[in-house]
């Protein structure tokens, strides 16, 4: 075992978890692999890194170096932007590299073209917002949007699903289908989400008082935890599984109402009874004539009609039956309010998503059943 290798595994094992499970309950991999990670550092590659030391592989970062330095110092880092500054990455070679930081084909492309020859192996982060329509449930074979000009390095919200769909074609290009592996996952949650969108229901339970639960508690719900979706990532590396694959939650397995009453139960657990939550439910005709938007000011639901019929109805069994594990509700909420909890006190109060405390009151004040 090299001693940069020794070292990473020593860490991961003495420091446990992001969540506090120890690394000795995750069983070693047969063979440690050496990957390379484009990114690393923020939500879902933290618990990849995790995740991977835990099974002993070793591990590189290429990323610019500007977040999150502090997280697993024995990390060997190359420092370069994928913008044109890949010349760090040339002449090495590893077994696998995992691509979760990319946004737009050229960069995928400079990548997978430089590291074809040296590593054999590449997986591509995508998303869900690859698919051109959720009027219906999608399944990896279903129409991908595209671009009105396919030449925009422009990111926003109708151009981030068609340049990622490109960006997968940048990586079968360049590896070859039997060579790569696509995972699309859905809205990713648990600790260290930076978005804020999981966090908002647990948080908002944990400050307790009347506050707005959306449509219908049968409304159903998809996401996967992080660390479920870097286990699947790992272990499709470790057993070279290869294809296109939607990581993400069964239909119908969470609802709305399942969230609400895991966040309660969670905040009363964490905090006490101080100021009791008490979700109230408020039909979403109402709530689009409040102008409360869905994902929004509602993260995590919109509802399940028109032309968002099949956004929770999205088929995963692809993915099931490559070994892909969903864990329970109660551990993802419970887990995302710990971590919550934990964080400063400016990040606890403002949270990146959901509906303002004052805005909450008004359309609170305004229902009347």
């Amino acid at each position: 075992m090299r001693r940069r290798h020794f070292l990473q595994a020593s860490t991961a094992l003495a420091i446990g978890g992001l969540t506090g499970t120890a690394a000795a309950s995750v069983t070693p991999a047969r063979r440690p692999l050496r990957i390379l990670i484009l990114g690393g550092t923020r939500f879902l590659g933290l618990h990849m890194t995790q995740y991977a030391l835990d099974r002993g592989h070793w591990l590189t970062f290429f990323n610019r170096g500007r977040t999150n330095t502090d997280r697993f110092p024995q990390i060997e880092r190359i420092k370069g932007d994928r913008n044109g500054e890949v010349g760090g990455l040339a002449g090495r070679n590893w077994d696998a590299v995992i691509d979760n930081s990319g946004y737009v084909p050229r960069h995928v492309r400079l990548s997978a073209q430089l590291l074809r020859a040296s590593v054999p192996h590449y997986l591509f982060v995508s998303t869900l917002s690859v698919y051109a329509s959720f009027a219906s449930a999608n399944d990896e074979d279903s129409p991908v949007g595209k671009l009105a000009e396919p030449a925009t390095e422009t990111i926003d919200g109708a151009t981030y699903g068609p340049l990622k769909a490109l960006c997968e074609d940048a990586a079968r290009d360049a590896y070859g289908a039997g060579n790569t592996t696509i995972l699309r996952p859905g809205l990713i949650v648990g600790p260290d989400d930076n978005t804020d969108r999981f966090t908002y229901w647990p948080a908002r339970a944990a400050r307790g008082g009347r506050f707005i639960a959306p449509g219908k508690p049968s409304d159903p719900l998809q996401w996967i935890d992080a660390r479920d979706l870097a286990a699947f990532a790992i272990d499709t590396l470790e057993r070279r599984v290869t294809g296109t694959f939607n990581a993400v939650s069964a239909p119908g397995r969470f609802t709305m109402g399942g969230l609400v009453d895991a966040s309660v139960a969670a905040a009363q657990a964490s905090v006490g009874p101080k100021d009791a939550p008490q979700p109230v439910w408020l039909p979403s005709e109402f709530l689009a004539a409040q102008q409360v938007q869905p994902w929004s000011d509602m993260p995590v639901w919109v509802p399940s009609e028109g032309d968002s019929a099949g956004f929770a109805a999205t088929r995963m069994q692809r993915a099931a039956i490559a070994g892909l594990n969903i864990r329970g509700l109660e551990d993802t909420v419970r887990d995302t309010l710990r971590w919550h909890l934990a964080r400063p006190a400016a990040e606890q109060t403002t949270l990146k998503a959901g509906i303002a405390p004052t805005r909450e009151t008004e359309v609170l004040a305004a229902w009347k059943p």
